[in-house]
């Protein structure tokens, strides 16, 4: 990945089995690994945070931090404007989880499209300090939320 522009990945996920008798007990899903060079900024925090049901938070954009965003519980779309006014809206979920890269100066949002609280895990480099004013928010007068309410 390029720190350039907004990008994603689908993740590996495997399933896990119990000791005893090899029955399937979950799933494990990798995020990043070091070695995996999938991420052009490594990540200097990591959070997780939560979208109530049809949530938005955003949009906004970080003036310095470049992010990694996976669902890693229930269903959010994340919708991100390039330079050029395009959006992309990429899908993440526990079930088909997608990293999404975005770069410092690029506006993004997310939307739980689900009935049950959304949480969302995060890498970001730099991290962040209480007193950091580096987040500005943004309006995409020009884009269709409704389309993503019951």
């Amino acid at each position: 990945m390029e720190n350039d522009t907004i990008r994603y990945v689908k993740l590996e996920k495997h399933d896990t089995k119990d000791i005893k008798d090899g029955h399937i007990n979950g799933s494990l899903t990798v995020i990043w690994r070091d070695w995996d060079k999938i991420l052009e900024v490594e990540p200097k925090m990591v959070y997780v945070s939560s979208v109530n049901p049809g949530e938005i938070k955003g949009p906004h954009l970080h003036t310095t931090r470049d992010s990694y965003f996976v669902c890693i519980r229930g269903k959010v779309v994340f919708i991100a404007k390039d330079l050029h006014g395009q959006y992309h809206e990429i899908e993440s979920s526990e079930d088909k989880p997608v990293l999404i890269q975005i770069p410092k100066n690029y506006p993004s949002a997310h939307i739980n499209i689900t009935d049950e609280t959304a949480t969302i895990l995060t890498l970001a480099n730099p991290a962040w300090r209480p007193n950091d004013d580096e987040m500005k928010n943004i309006l995409f007068d020009d884009y269709d939320w409704s389309k993503w309410k019951k």
